[in-house]
Order: structure tokens, then sequence, then C-alpha cells
């Protein structure tokens, strides 16, 4: 579904990324690990239209989507969960459901789509007129996830969902996101939470320094600390 070759992009003079290519086959969970700086939001970014590569193709679904804007990638079906969650804080949980469906969706079938999303999500159907401000650090993970899938894409991005969750909230959103698998979603995700992404992906790339440095099936990866240590070291 997304084939991304020999991909360049930075800041300026700075490389953020610096010749990666990967890919993301259709139904499948794949996840980008790496330290801090090693490029994987500015990858997020790029995928997503954020920003442009310098050099190097991305291709969705047969279509090259590398210099489009923004908007035009959503549309294809793109949705990019940005680390920090960045909700509407004034604004209701069905506000902000409501925005993720507006520009995608047509009137009638905006509050279809959030009956869809609350049976994903059912804490959030407790918090629906609720301020998002005013939720904890999962149920605002939940909205932010929610949101995105209002537009029903094809593709989505989560980049470091469980950052800051406690253990117990961790466990519910991995097991959304296998239950999001299940259903035929295709999820590309970046996580320093590397037992419970190895769990829910098929695939993993290790990033470092705005390379890939190491690829491998998650299988080979799972309960074999020692190699998977090897790939950061």
């Amino acid at each position: 579904m997304l084939e991304i070759a020999d991909l360049v992009a930075g800041y300026g003079a700075i490389r953020a990324l610096d010749g990666v290519s990967i890919s993301v086959p259709q139904g499948s969970i794949v996840a980008l690990f790496g330290s801090n700086g090693a490029g994987k939001t500015t990858l997020m970014h790029t995928i997503a239209g954020l920003m442009h590569p310098s050099s190097g193709t991305i291709t969705f679904a047969g279509a090259a989507i590398g210099n489009e804007p923004a908007h035009k990638i959503f549309a294809r079906g793109i949705a990019l969960v940005p680390q920090g969650r960045q909700l509407f804080p004034e604004m209701s949980v069905r506000e902000n459901l409501e925005l993720g469906g507006l520009s995608a969706l047509p009137a009638a079938e905006i509050g279809i789509r959030i009956e869809d999303i609350l049976a994903i999500f059912p804490r959030l159907r407790e918090r629906i007129d609720q301020r998002a401000a005013g939720l904890s650090g999962g149920e605002q993970q939940m909205l932010a996830t929610g949101r995105a899938l209002m537009s029903k894409p094809r593709l989505l991005l989560l980049d470091e969902p469980t950052t800051g969750l406690a253990p117990l909230v961790v466990a519910e959103i991995a097991r959304i996101l296998q239950g999001l698998k299940d259903s035929g979603q295709t999820i590309l995700i970046v996580e320093q939470n590397t037992r419970m992404a190895l769990e829910l992906a098929d695939y993993v790339y290790v990033m470092r320094v705005g390379r890939i440095v190491h690829d491998a099936p998650a299988s080979a990866l799972r309960g074999n600390a020692d190699v998977f240590n090897s790939y950061f070291s």
C-alpha cells in the first residue's frame, strides 16, 4: 500500500532523512523504532505531507504523493495521529470527532461515523460532552485516534501513541489497535514501548540518524531480547 524509496528530507542544511526506504503492506501493522532524533517523526510528517522530500519517492496505492499538499494526501486516505495528540482542548469530545470527519464525510454521515468510533472507544461515549482538556492522558489519546479514524483512512499513522500513559492504559490502547488490525486497518506506528509494538506488528524497521539500519519480521524479534537489542547497538 505504502512504498517509500531513497527518501531524503530535512530542515535547511540538516538531513533528517537520509535515503529512507520502507514498505507498509495493506492490512498490516508496521512498527518504526529508534532513539530520539532518529528521524521517525520527520518521516511521519513527510508521509502526511506536512513537509516535502528533497529527493526519493513516496507511493501510496500506486500514486506518487511525495510532492502533494497535506490536504490532498489526507483526501487519498492517510490520517496522522501526531505526537502530543494536538486536540482542540476547549472543544468537547463530540466536537473534536466532528472536526475529524468534517472535510472527509458528507454531513449526514458524520453522526453515524461518530457512533462507529464510540463503539471502538466506549470510554469516549461516557465523556462525549466533556471538554477534551478534562480528559485523562489515555482518553485524550483515544480521542486523537478516534478523530483520525473519523475520515475512514486507508492508512493510519500513529506517532508515539502510548507516551506517558500508565501500563493499564497502554494495554487498553494495544487491545484497541489489535482490534483495528483485525478489522483490516493498515497502520504505521512509531513507538518507544517496543514490547507492546512487537506484539502488534507484522514487520519492524529501526532508524538511526535518519537512516534505516535494520529491518525484520516482528516474529523474529519477539522473545529474543539479545537479537533485538543488537539492532540498537
